[in-house]
């Protein structure tokens, strides 16, 4: 059976388009999508200070009227709603410990385009070792529908995923890969490279040393993804090559995206989970939904 899709509610514009989005990839799944709401959640404008009695009966009609609106979106999906005590990450770090993934609304402000993820948002990314995705609200109104989709009803846009040909990245490209035949969407694999600190002075001397450099990386990256492209042959794939910083090239190839995929290696040591620099920027920066994915 699949595991189900779990979406975190805090009362933002942004967890509700989480939400909608959540719903829409459970039925691609097959799964059920269960709302969770974390009792401790900030005080925001949508949260009013309150005693805990006030609190729990509006946490309680948040869940009942998302669920609601989401019944009357997709009445064959199957949704549970659950408020948790406890601290937010940590409810939904464990929540998402038997999920196939946890999707999480990530804050915006005011007419910035990307995302402004918080405190709780990235203790969550750094304490989940499945995929979480963060969805930020589009400046659309209530009764439209928060991102583009086919006529199938399917999200609309290519599925990024930015690789690094140096390291093991087979749990990123298999996410990838599932992502983009679940929704009949083209994959672009990005790997963005520059010249070792060695070749600085002899790329000026010599230019046919960059372009040398260039077409090993390229066959690099095409070598890792044959056995990929075997594995799902009904995938288009589109590789690229690109010379230049990695976060800057795939916020680039990201631009209008229908997902971006992005890595994060799991340290389990007393200092906690760890998310790099690139992974940190595009999280921060990408309008596309990301979705960050754990791996060794």
């Amino acid at each position: 059976m699949t595991r189900p899709l779990i979406a975190g509610l805090d009362g933002s514009a942004e967890s509700l388009a989480a939400a909608r989005w959540a719903a829409r990839e459970a039925l691609l799944l097959g799964s059920r999508l269960d709302l969770v709401h974390a009792e401790e959640y900030p005080t925001t404008a949508a949260v009013p200070m309150a005693g805990p009695d006030v609190q729990r009966r509006w946490a309680d009609t948040l869940l009942h009227e998302t669920a609601d609106d989401l019944r009357d979106r997709h009445p064959e999906l199957e949704i549970t709603t659950r408020r948790i005590e406890g601290r937010p990450f940590e409810v939904l770090s464990a929540e998402a410990a038997a999920a196939e993934m946890l999707v999480l609304g990530s804050r915006g402000l005011g007419s910035i385009v990307g995302f402004l993820v918080g405190s709780v948002g990235m203790a969550t990314i750094s304490a989940t070792e499945q995929p979480v995705v963060l969805v930020r609200a589009p400046s659309l109104p209530d009764d439209e529908t928060p991102y583009e989709e086919t006529p199938a009803g399917l999200p609309h846009g290519d599925v990024v995923v930015g690789v690094d040909i140096h390291e093991s990245c087979d749990k990123l490209l298999g996410f990838a890969f599932d992502e983009a035949g679940r929704r009949g969407a083209t994959l672009r694999v990005v790997h963005a490279w520059s010249l070792p600190p060695a070749y600085s002075y002899a790329s000026a001397l010599e230019p046919d040393i960059q372009l040398d450099v260039g077409q090993r990386v390229t066959q690099a990256l095409s070598d890792l993804l044959l056995p990929w492209r075997r594995r799902y042959p009904s995938v288009t794939v589109d590789e690229k090559c690109v010379a230049g910083p990695a976060a800057q090239q795939l916020l680039y190839a990201g631009d209008g995206a229908g997902l971006v995929v992005v890595g994060r290696r799991i340290r389990r040591s007393p200092l906690g989970g760890h998310i790099g620099h690139i992974t940190h920027a595009v999280i921060h920066h990408a309008a596309s939904p990301v979705a960050v994915v754990a791996h060794d």
